[in-house]
């Protein structure tokens, strides 16, 4: 094992770890990765408002993409490491921090290598929102340099460490998320006849959103409808005049999700005419699924050490990878992170999320292996 290497690993996560940020305001971390690639010998480029592009030209025209995101989260750490958050209320709790990292280690690895096939290094902000995948597609960065595949890895404390799990198909759902309002009319607690009670129209429809995923849609195919928040009321004895309910759908497949759409818009308007009140509905559509290329995939299972690879189910999770794999054949892979370390088995997103730098190690390699097995076709 290179030490080296492995410091320095461990050097540059820490590092970007002390200084996350937000959706496409990323000052700090691009300014960090310019910093990085210029040090290289690299001359980065600008993609999505604060993403960062490297391109390395190599015998072939034909080009294979690796992305990392860049973006934390608005989580107040709690893991008490040296290296924490100095931004307050704000954390790299997804391993943003150590997505960056494979990929500057990738970039340090290809220093001076000739290469069959350019290149692509694609540091990409807002993954967790608003979704800065689609703005690097749209800039038609991917036609500019004829990309023909794409690479992806998230960490993920649910594998023990080192190990990758591959999928192909489908590995991630579509997403969105819903406001719901509903209006009725306050009234006194002693005279409830006199208004109309938002209230129990939202209890109604929190049930009736139940029942659509329990008894409308097949059991055998995976869907999630979730209602997170529901707030109502003003004080004890009065009759609640408004409701907010809000929520996420969730689903595999894209025909089933417009289904699911249509279906709330048909039980809030009948459950507004059944209680008497107004019902508004919002859904924002957020991510496609991710589905990975099955050819793609198929050939990193056969080229990546059969000893690290772990079976995986599709997960419920989003991500805006899923955008790139809609113009391109792209695999989005899982590294796990999990030991018998208590500080690695915090789930993603949690105040306490951490993992230790030496397993992207593991990441850099299986860039690499991936990048000279390619059959670029």
């Amino acid at each position: 094992m290179d030490t080296t290497f492995i410091h320095w690993l461990q050097h540059t996560r820490q590092a970007l770890h002390q200084v996350p940020e937000l959706g496409f305001d990323l000052p700090k971390t691009h300014a960090y990765l310019i910093q990085a690639l210029r040090a290289m010998g690299y001359e980065p480029h600008m993609v999505a408002r604060s993403g960062v592009y490297v391109h390395i030209a190599g015998a072939s025209e034909d080009t294979i993409a690796f992305r990392a995101d860049m973006d934390g989260l608005p989580v107040q750490e709690k893991t008490g490491v040296a290296f924490a958050s100095t931004h307050p209320g704000k954390m790299h709790a997804c391993g943003h921090d150590g997505h960056m990292t494979m990929l500057l280690g990738l970039a340090k690895k290809l220093v001076g290598q000739t290469l069959k096939t350019s290149v692509l290094l694609l540091f990409q902000p807002a993954e967790e929102g608003p979704g800065g995948a689609k703005e690097v597609v749209e800039s038609g960065l991917f036609e500019r340099f004829n990309v023909r595949k794409i690479y992806g890895f998230h960490l993920f404390p649910g594998l023990n460490e080192g190990t990758l799990g591959l999928l192909p198909g489908p590995m991630m759902a579509q997403n969105g998320e819903f406001d719901i309002l509903i209006e009725g009319r306050s009234a006194h607690g002693a005279q409830p006849h006199l208004g109309v009670d938002a209230i129990s129209a939202g209890v109604a429809l929190a049930q009736a959103l139940n029942t659509l995923t329990a008894k409308m849609i097949d059991p055998l195919v995976p869907t999630v409808i979730v209602l997170g928040t529901f707030h109502a009321g003003e004080a004890r004895n009065i009759l609640a005049g408004e409701a907010r309910l809000t929520g996420t759908l969730r689903t595999f497949d894209s025909t089933l999700y417009a289904t699911l759409k249509a279906k709330m818009h048909t039980i809030t308007s009948g459950l507004a005419q059944a209680f008497g009140v107004t019902i508004t509905l919002d859904i924002r559509d957020f991510y496609p699924p991710v589905i990975n290329d099955e050819h793609v995939t198929k050939h990193a299972q056969a080229v990546l050490p059969q000893e690290k690879q772990v079976p995986i189910k599709p997960l419920m999770l989003a991500e805006d990878f899923a955008f790139y794999q809609q113009v391109v054949p792209g695999l989005f892979m899982l590294l796990g992170t999990r030991t018998d370390e208590e500080n690695t088995q915090h789930d993603l997103h949690s105040a306490y999320f951490n993992f230790n730098e030496t397993v992207l190690n593991e990441g850099v390699n299986t860039y690499l292996t991936l990048l000279n097995a390619q059959d670029v076709t």
